[in-house]
């Protein structure tokens, strides 16, 4: 185990809330100085804490508590109909492992994907510095899948392999294959992934309640939640 009493911890002004309107966030950072490593990256994610960049962040907003870290354990995990049927529509998609995506074909499909679906979030507008910063490899960790149908890339999946599963960082796909459900189909080809190497976890970030966009979430079953730091399974 790392010292984590020895991490020093930064917070931000509060802000208004991405995700509740009406809501201010503060997010807490780990220092940015500080030496990260598989070990230490796990035992934060256990903690709650989330990748953006090369930073480590978790919200800790003084009056409101919906971010819930939430984590698949995927030896449990069985894929429900909806899922098999999406695995089934999917199989014709070429899936490979890459060692980057910082070239312009990934990019504007990030692009794109950013202007017809997160106009109103603060991604927005995309720009390449963005791209790369947001997305980057950090730590030896960091795996890209990439999705092609009949050469064309159509999605891509940014995860970091921890010691005891894989983050799911991003996904970001073509708009115009809306039947192909692919950001739920690259979840379950994460799942299939970190059951192959026997890794116990998926972890997906934050669900909360009340935000339509994190409902997905909840359709992976059974899930985690982290509660008064504890780790709680719903089936």
């Amino acid at each position: 185990m790392s010292d984590l009493s020895t991490l020093k911890l930064f917070a931000t002004a509060p802000h208004p809330c991405s995700y509740l309107d009406g809501e201010e966030a503060t997010t807490v950072f780990i220092d940015p100085a500080a030496n990260i490593d598989s070990r230490l990256y796990t035992e934060l994610s256990q903690l709650g804490f989330r990748r953006s960049g090369s930073h480590l962040y978790r919200p800790h907003c003084a009056n409101c508590q919906a971010c819930i870290s939430c984590r698949i354990p995927v030896q449990l995990f069985r894929p429900n109909r909806t899922q098999k049927r999406c695995l089934k529509r999917n199989q014709d998609l070429v899936i490979t492992w890459a060692d980057t995506i910082d070239t312009d074909e990934h990019y504007q499909l990030y692009q794109r994907y950013i202007e017809s679906r997160h106009r109103d979030g603060d991604m927005y507008p995309p720009t390449r510095e963005q791209y790369q910063t947001f997305l980057s490899a950090e730590w030896d960790t960091t795996q890209y899948i990439e999705y092609r149908l009949d050469g064309q890339l159509v999605g891509v999946s940014v995860c970091d392999q921890l010691l005891d599963g894989l983050s799911a960082v991003y996904t970001f796909f073509e708009n115009d294959h809306e039947r192909r459900s692919l950001g739920a189909f690259a979840i379950l080809k994460q799942i299939e992934k970190a059951q192959e190497l026997a890794l116990p976890y998926i972890y997906l970030g934050y669900w909360i309640r009340d935000c339509q966009k994190m409902s997905y979430k909840t359709q992976y079953r059974p899930l985690e939640l982290l509660v008064n730091k504890r780790w709680v399974r719903l089936n």
